[in-house]
């Protein structure tokens, strides 16, 4: 008994002789780790259930080829029985079958007898076009616009959410993630970048374009409506009840200016008469919706409504007030102070199930989910949506989605693929060789017997 060869061992400051692998070997024997690691024992049972059938369809070759001999030997022995001769043509072609539908079944995944016989190991060769077949087939069959209308519309999506988010704890669970969500994107965000967009997106989107014709505009809208008309009226209210509490301020004023020669209780006397007579004024403005300080009013807004627009002092002007609102430190600090709010707000309200952001988010999903249970109009409208965003997108990315599955498949090895396919659909192609091993035999006894029976 000879000694096994031992293998040399590279010293270790030789570099290794086998040359370094390449991208692409790489990538194939990463994917071929993935297929073998996939499910173990999954795969070893599917191993052991492909090898039992590969046993039962061998035995029933091996049966057809012994009833083959047997017969024929029996046959070469002279005078045999006459249901010999039957059996023995059942069973070659029983075996005829058995052998065309293995060399069939093999042929898919491998050379049968590892002979490079052509047109066999299809799917070792052919795996690339099988893979832009099977795309194909999913995008015709499966993601054709009418094949996903038609689920769309049997799930009932809109009515199953709506029945989903109208329940408490749903909506909780919704709430909950939905800030799970938010702090996320709060943390990941820097107050830096989000200021900036703020003051560049926001603030000074505000201030570049002129604010006089547009706020003339509006002025000018909310004039033709008769809405300065509740201003008017309250300003004359309050000018009203101010006048009533005026007296002290009035004799104060006229003690003041008269003249030092003037007797006090003249001072009084003309006191007494311009708050009579204020209080007289104001109240008669208030009263008269018709008066003329009222209509002077309004037509002072009407002009400046228009100078607003028109009038380039009056928008330079306008400018001028823009510019000093915008320059106050409320207003530069708007965006960090926005933010930081917002971020506050945010944090302190994520991990707390009775925060208000959390209960406000749950409430509008509850209501949102509500109207879609209850409203047929509304779950109509959104079935729609949802269809017509399906149907766009299976019709302008249909391609690209079942791309997925050729360029998957085209980055398989072709060799471990193939092994693959064998291990998940081979068991059940075992059975074409036993049906192939039975039906052959039947068609060969059927063909003997017309035979018999014609000649």
């Amino acid at each position: 008994m000879t000694a096994k060869p031992q293998l040399p061992v590279w010293p270790a400051s030789k570099p290794d002789p086998m040359p370094a692998p390449t991208a692409r070997h790489r990538a194939r024997r990463s994917l071929a780790e993935s297929f073998v690691a996939a499910d173990p024992e999954a795969d070893a049972e599917r191993r052991r259930g492909l090898r039992r059938m590969k046993a039962v369809a061998l035995s029933f070759l091996v049966g057809a080829s012994g009833v083959f001999l047997v017969c024929r030997g029996v046959q070469a022995g002279g005078s045999p029985a006459g249901w010999v001769g039957y059996l023995g043509a059942a069973a070659e072609a029983g075996m005829v079958g058995a052998l065309a539908d293995w060399f069939a079944v093999t042929a898919l995944f491998k050379h049968p007898l590892g002979l490079p016989i052509p047109h066999t190991a299809i799917v070792r060769r052919k795996k690339d076009q099988l893979g832009q077949g099977l795309g194909t087939f999913v995008r015709e069959n499966f993601l054709s616009p009418p094949v996903v209308e038609a689920k769309i519309r049997d799930a009932q999506v809109p009515g199953r959410l709506g029945k989903w988010l109208s329940e408490e704890q749903h909506a909780q669970r919704v709430a909950a993630e939905t800030a799970t969500v938010l702090r996320v994107m709060v943390e990941l965000l820097r107050d830096e970048d989000v200021q900036h967009v703020i003051d560049h997106m926001i603030i000074k989107r505000i201030a570049e374009p002129q604010w006089g014709p547009p706020v003339g505009r509006m002025l000018a809208t909310l004039l033709a409506e008769n809405r300065q008309e509740a201003l008017i009226q309250l300003l004359a209210d309050r000018a009203f009840h101010w006048s009533l509490n005026a007296g002290e301020v009035i004799q104060r004023v006229v003690e003041r200016d008269s003249p030092s020669w003037s007797p006090r209780f003249i001072d009084h006397l003309v006191g007494d008469r311009i708050h009579r007579e204020l209080m007289d004024f104001t109240d008669k403005v208030r009263r008269n919706p018709d008066h003329e300080l009222r209509r002077s009013a309004t037509q002072f807004l009407f002009d400046f409504a228009d100078d607003l627009q028109h009038d380039p002092a009056t928008i330079a002007r306008a400018e001028g007030v823009k510019e000093q609102l915008l320059a106050r430190d409320e207003i530069t600090g708007a965006a960090a102070t926005a933010w930081q709010t917002l971020k506050r707000l945010v944090l302190e309200g994520v991990d707390d199930p009775g925060s208000v952001l959390r209960s406000r988010i749950a409430g509008v999903v509850v209501r949102v989910g509500e109207s879609l249970r209850d409203d047929s109009d509304l779950r109509d409208k959104v079935d729609t949506w949802i269809v017509r965003a399906v149907h766009h997108l299976v019709s302008q990315y249909g391609v690209e989605i079942t791309a997925i599955i050729t360029d998957t498949i085209e980055r398989w090895d072709a060799a471990e693929a193939s092994r693959r396919i064998e291990l998940h659909v081979g068991r059940d192609l075992q059975f074409i060789r036993i049906n192939g091993t039975v039906v052959g035999a039947l068609a060969g006894l059927v063909i003997y017997t017309v035979a018999q029976l014609m000649f």
